[in-house]
């Protein structure tokens, strides 16, 4: 297939996400939750892995396709030489079986449909048993089982569900797909036109509880959406992104599952959802985070499961070609077992800033705080696998000292405000000396920037939050150097790379493309330097990489004008939530704070 990543879009039922391409074919879908073996995998292979496509027939890439309003509720049109088609793809939010619904709508003339069924259970890998009910099939395979429904009739053609039919102006044709455990008595199919209905309702009343606004508040709710959908409604966690494998760099080894919850995107989760207003779901993340976290501090990781698993071995499926072949396909993350030392400053950051915006110290989990930050304590001078999960060797990188900092700075913090019980000398004494030691170590005065670690002259654009974390301020010199030595060397058309693989031991042959998110840091960075119109100017640029209806991924390859990696990208989109408070703020605010955007919207 000759599919871009951003041909994409996402619908979901906050247990999972399936992914529609432009021609109206479903080829990522992993049921009964984003983790799970994937049914839908011609994402990684082609058509035989497995998608379910339907569209005019002999029509290819549809002529339009939008959102409905705020919703997930996704609308592909096709125009024809007899008529013109619609289709309505949306997963009602779950509430018993996991449902797939997919309405064809008929605007005008009188239009030939093909609808192509390529159930594969297992990553593409099982053909499922098939046999026909009284209102359409079912297919087996072990724990699986799924009910196709639609008043049309389904043929079977070469291991393939089919159906063919003509819909008229005006006419509506329902198909409905529900999966359930193989085990269980079938369930009852939803109802095509309710489960519009609700799910459209659904997403308009959690849209209108934002506080987005200004002239790019599209871009920000969609954002805020789409992060909703990659929320695991039974838990609260935040799935770095609904897909595995999607390369970094076509061709290329550099192939992640991120189906799981990275403790790195605690603080930017929190920051963004507080300030628009949705604290309930920042409340779930924290308390998916504090459930997670839980137990031996020594045994923090860097990433869990969506329930707060933390065994999440990796292992590569050879049968699956890769998307642009390639490989490997994994499943699974091997990361999650990396130390990685700014977890712990992430962690006690994201807590500081919700203990901050509820204006209470009445917080149940401080003696756990405070065990986090004493085991920190004994460990931070230890070399680690970094924020970027390299797995070369093992360095002293500037950004986990320097989430060391934050993570004594906040306990500091906490205690004081609101007159907690800890060992606030001990915690002054060491970010004193983690302070101390990040000025000698991880800066060349010489350059007059910071360093990617110590004893290293390379750069890392996770730099750019030396002052969103509140080291220094954004006017410093030194940041300003920093600033000004990345826009210099770690930018390729003007966008952040996070760094240079070719010149960094991370373990891996090949590159990558820019990193999506550190631009939108560097919009910050720029804010916080007084330098609004060129921040105005990079964030609008920024926007201009999402897809057709708002989507972006994890990198873009600035040479090939597309995106790379896995998709949609939480981190990404949390990223642009944030940067566009922070210009409607007109300042850059620290990381223990919510952005103060309410005056300004209300004198708007």
């Amino acid at each position: 297939m000759n599919r871009r990543i951003e041909d994409y879009a996402l619908i979901g039922d906050l247990h999972t996400a399936a992914l529609v391409a432009t021609d109206g074919s479903i080829e990522w879908l992993c049921l009964p939750r984003f983790d799970s073996p994937a049914c839908f995998a011609a994402m990684l292979g082609d058509d035989s892995a497995g998608r379910w496509r339907i569209a005019p027939a002999d029509a290819g890439r549809s002529t339009r396709r939008r959102y409905r309003g705020d919703t997930l509720i996704l609308e592909t049109e096709w125009e024809t030489d007899d008529g013109a088609v619609r289709i309505i793809d949306f997963m009602p939010v779950r509430d018993g079986a996991a449902d797939l619904v997919r309405i064809v709508e008929g605007i005008h003339g009188s239009v030939t449909m093909r609808s192509e069924v390529v159930l594969r259970f297992d990553y593409g890998r099982i053909v499922p048993w098939v046999t026909r009910t009284e209102r359409g099939v079912r297919a087996v395979a072990g724990p699986d089982a799924v009910l196709l429904t639609s008043p049309v009739a389904f043929e079977g053609h070469d291991f393939r569900t089919v159906s063919e039919f003509t819909v008229e102006a005006g006419e509506r044709i329902p198909f409905v797909l529900t999966w359930y455990p193989s085990h269980e008595s079938r369930p009852e199919p939803a109802d095509a036109e309710e489960a519009l209905a609700g799910t459209e309702l659904y997403w308009s009343r959690w849209s209108a509880q934002s506080a987005a606004y200004g002239p790019d508040r599209d871009a920000i709710q969609r954002s805020l959406v789409t992060l909703k959908a990659l929320t695991y409604q039974p838990t609260g966690g935040i799935v770095a992104a609904p897909t595995t494998s999607l390369p970094e760099q076509p061709g290329g080894p550099r192939n992640w599952d991120y189906r799981f919850c990275w403790l790195r995107d605690a603080t930017l989760a929190l920051q963004s959802l507080l300030t628009a207003g949705y604290t309930e779901e920042a409340l779930a993340w924290r308390d998916w985070l504090l459930r997670s976290v839980a137990g031996d501090p020594a045994e923090l990781r860097i990433m869990y499961g969506l329930d707060g698993r933390r065994r999440l071995p990796e292992e590569t499926l050879d049968w699956l070609p890769g998307y642009e072949d390639s490989s490997p396909v994994r499943v699974g993350n091997a990361a999650s077992d990396q130390l990685q030392l700014d977890v712990w400053g992430e962690v006690l950051d994201g807590l500081a800033l919700t203990r901050t915006h509820l204006g209470t110290g009445e917080d149940d989990s401080w003696e756990l705080q405070c065990a986090l930050v004493d085991h920190l304590a004994t460990i931070w001078r230890e070399p680690d696998n970094g924020l970027w999960e390299e797995r070369g060797s093992r360095r002293h990188f500037t950004h986990s000292k320097l989430m060391a900092w934050v993570a004594a700075d906040r306990m500091v913090k906490g205690a004081k405000r609101f007159g907690l019980p800890g060992h606030i000398r001990n915690w002054e004494r060491l970010r004193a000396d983690i302070r101390r030691d990040i000025l000698a170590n991880g800066y060349d005065a010489k350059r007059n920037t910071f360093v990617q670690a110590y004893g290293s002259s390379d750069l890392d654009a996770s730099l750019l939050l030396i002052p969103r974390v509140g080291f220094l301020p954004g006017n410093d010199p030194r940041v300003v150097g920093t600033v000004e030595a990345i826009q210099r060397d770690l930018t390729e058309d003007g966008l952040v790379l996070r760094y240079k693989p070719q010149r960094s031991d991370d373990g891996l042959p090949g590159g990558e493309g820019v990193f999506i998110a550190c631009s939108f840091w560097l919009v910050d960075a720029l804010l916080g330097a007084g330098r609004h119109e060129e921040a105005e100017d990079l964030f609008a640029r920024l926007l201009d990489l999402r897809n057709d209806v708002g989507l972006l991924s994890e990198e873009w390859d600035p040479h090939g004008s597309r995106q790379l990696g896995n998709s949609p990208q939480a981190y990404s989109h949390f990223a642009l939530v944030r940067s566009a408070f922070h210009l409607l703020a007109g300042d850059a605010t620290t990381t223990d704070d919510r952005i103060p955007i309410e005056t300004r919207k209300e004198s708007a």
